[in-house]
């Protein structure tokens, strides 16, 4: 019983090693700091615009078109044939990148680009489903923190060995098609789950609707299914009613997960403060995507690749280390974010349209890196806040698919604004019009949780002060004598 025990206790180890393994080597990318200087020079001979505003812009659009299905098939799934299909989508990625030409087929790396980030659900989610709750908290530390030092590497040697060894950038993404396919072959030593995170309330949610409708049944205390009297067992049963009773059984299962699904996002959207901060995830993460996928081309046109030593790895290390910082020091800090919440998530998103605003009107490229790391810190430090506030208050399920429905609401905002500011058929502006209607969405986006933690906060202090007032009211001596002379 205690070896038992013990396995059961350590059963973590295992897939938690082959997950952080993964993650390391997928997000390893020595190339990716300098992938627009590679697309404009003489390697893929793309011109500017091209990449601004027709490549960019599919995959914003295959990452909205794939988030849903994705994120509805990854359960159903268990997670780990999505991972491997992710780690597939990686390797052609870089296949691509080396060795293909013109348009159509960056067109295709774009898309295929999405589909790694949309798979990304799967490997953030997977770990829950094979691990104890009283693991959770451990694990995410360990996924994060390694898909984290796996960037940070990836950014720094890609920086030393174009900066120092004059490599190639050619070569710079030969080594990411290496680390790509290490991070693919990993996926398939991954334990299957035996069961999802939804789908593993099955025969609960069954049993309990059937008990809800008044049906004639018993649930087994073993197996946790419910059993009809009124069925015979299936040894005597009819072939055609057997395969009649599984796909009555299959609709029934996709209808109680799905059942559950709509409660579950009840429940998470049925707190007023939890709408707020989900509705602040949304905004800034639609302006931090289009941020991080631009900068390059902002970089880029502010000191040319083929004029200038390139640090876009350099900054992108120590950006992900100042973020890093910034996300571990928010343990530390003792604050009332219910009543101070709002107003932080202001001030600091006007501290990101500071930041925009400063890489848009700079002729520097030294500022333009300042701001993009005072920029991205600050996104870090926030979606680090808003992420512990949403997940204290709800269940790992809610939290999965708030999760999800927060990403889909940032990428529909981020479809409509690229469709709007960047794709040729909208507006197609310049690279530096663009941030700067970034820099002013930040300072709308700003405006409005200002306004809200200044509510907020009066809205406190106007229930404290009158808390005080009926308290000094009740403790006046007279009171109590008039009360009781009345009495």
């Amino acid at each position: 019983m205690a070896c038992l025990e013990k396995a059961q206790s350590s059963g973590w180890v295992y897939p938690t090693a082959v997950l952080c393994f993964y993650g390391f080597f997928a997000n390893f990318k020595p190339a990716e700091p300098f992938l627009t200087p590679y697309l404009v020079g003489s390697y893929k001979n793309i011109s500017e615009e091209q990449v601004t505003n027709i490549l960019f812009p599919i995959w914003t659009y295959s990452y909205l078109a794939l988030l849903l299905p994705v994120f509805l098939i990854t359960d159903f799934l268990r997670y780990k044939p999505v991972i491997v299909v992710q780690g597939i989508c990686l390797v052609i990625n870089y296949v691509l990148l080396c060795f293909a030409q013109g348009m159509p087929a960056m067109k295709y790396l774009q898309f295929n680009n999405g589909m790694v980030t949309a798979s990304e659900v799967a490997y953030f989610s997977y770990i829950y489903s094979v691990v104890s709750l009283d693991q959770y908290q451990k694990v995410t530390s360990y996924l994060r923190s390694t898909t984290l030092v796996g960037y940070t590497l990836g950014s720094t040697l890609g920086q030393l060995l174009l900066s120092v060894g004059k490599m190639p950038y050619f070569y710079l993404n030969a080594i990411n098609l290496g680390t790509a396919s290490v991070a693919f072959l990993s996926s398939f030593v991954l334990p299957m789950p035996r069961r999802g995170m939804f789908y593993k309330k099955e025969s609960v949610a069954v049993s309990k609707q059937n008990n809800h409708c008044g049906t004639n049944g018993t649930v087994n205390s073993t197996t946790g299914t419910n059993t009809l009297s009124a069925s015979p067992p299936d040894s005597i049963m009819p072939e055609n009613n057997k395969k009649d009773k599984g796909l009555e059984h299959k609709s029934h299962s996709v209808a109680s997960v799905l059942l559950q699904l709509w409660c579950s996002f009840k429940e998470c959207y049925s707190s007023r403060r939890l709408i707020y901060w989900s509705l602040w995830w949304a905004f800034a993460t639609c302006g931090y995507y289009q941020i991080f996928n631009y900068t390059q081309l902002l970089w880029n046109h502010v000191e040319p690749s083929m004029n200038a030593s390139v640090y876009n790895g350099g900054v992108e290390a120590v950006t992900t280390l100042v973020g890093a910082i910034a996300s571990f020091s928010v343990g530390y800090v003792k604050l009332n974010w219910d009543i101070w919440g709002e107003l932080a998530l202001g001030m600091f998103s006007a501290v990101n349209a500071g930041a925009v605003y400063m890489m848009a009107f700079t002729n520097s490229i030294w500022v333009c890196y300042a701001g993009y790391v005072a920029f991205k810190a600050s996104y870090m430090l926030l979606i680090t806040i808003t992420t512990f506030q949403i997940a204290a208050n709800l269940s790992m399920e809610c939290y999965a698919l708030m999760f999800g429905v927060n990403t889909f609401i940032a990428l529909v905002l981020q479809t409509i604004l690229t469709a709007i500011v960047v794709d040729q058929n909208g507006l197609g502006l310049d690279i530096v019009t663009q941030f700067i209607i970034y820099g002013s969405y930040y300072v709308v986006v700003s405006v409005l949780f200002l306004i809200r933690g200044v509510y907020t906060m009066s809205h406190y202090k106007c229930g404290r002060t009158t808390s005080d007032s009926c308290e000094d009211f009740t403790r006046d001596p007279k009171v109590h004598v008039i009360f009781s002379d009345k009495l």
